[in-house]
């Protein structure tokens, strides 16, 4: 039973109760710092249901985790667009991108783990997959494109180079969480100054570049 049975609820009302799992569990899931220590039972109790509840709305837990982790992301667009959205420059505008991305995983660790710990199973993309896929990957895809029409990109598909970015990117963010100790010097320097190398080796011509000096909060 929950620890603070809530009224039953209107007809109607089952969206509602699904946003107030997905808001306890993020809280749930942020206050203990591991999705391993987030539990169908905990959230119940802490909305005020009981477990079968839960189960009316997410399958599993993995479900759970994934909306709360779609939902989540559902800002990371407007955060990519404030970082970047106002610059011309095509290199400055993927520097500022990746590092966008960068600071986003930095300030939300424990979403970012829990975004990334479950494989994609089969070719159904998850929730948060199709959030990530219309918002960090469109993104850089429009830079690599704009990139390809200015003659600063070697002309082709785009998705590989894509990828590649994007890859650098999270690969940069995942070690600098999970070794915060190295000695990754001042702000997001050794971030900034991995990303302006991966660009300078995708220019077709040469690359002149003013730090961008962002700072971890």
């Amino acid at each position: 039973m929950a620890e603070n049975p809530r009224p039953r609820s209107p007809r109607g009302s089952g969206e509602l109760l699904a946003d107030e799992i997905i808001d306890a569990t993020t809280e749930l899931l942020i206050e203990q710092g591991s999705a391993d220590a987030v539990s169908i039972r905990a959230v119940a109790q802490r909305v005020g249901v009981t477990p079968p509840s839960i189960y009316l709305h997410f399958k599993d837990k993995d479900a759970l985790l994934d909306a709360v982790c779609a939902n989540y992301y559902e800002q990371f667009d407007d955060y990519l667009l404030a970082a970047a959205g106002d610059i011309d420059d095509i290199w400055e505008r993927a520097v500022a991108q990746g590092l966008a991305y960068v600071r986003f995983a930095l300030d939300n660790a424990v979403v970012f783990r829990t975004a990334f710990a479950h494989v994609t199973s089969g070719s159904v993309p998850t929730l948060t997959d199709e959030v990530l896929l219309s918002s960090a990957f469109v993104r850089i895809c429009s830079t690599v494109e704009d990139g390809m029409a200015a003659g600063v990109i070697a002309p082709g598909d785009p998705i590989p180079v894509v990828l590649q970015f994007w890859s650098v990117v999270h690969g940069v963010a995942c070690l600098m969480i999970a070794k915060p100790t190295l000695p990754w010097g001042d702000g997001l320097s050794n971030a900034e100054a991995v990303l302006r190398a991966v660009c300078s080796g995708l220019s077709q011509v040469p690359v002149k570049w003013e730090p961008i000096g962002f700072d971890v909060r």
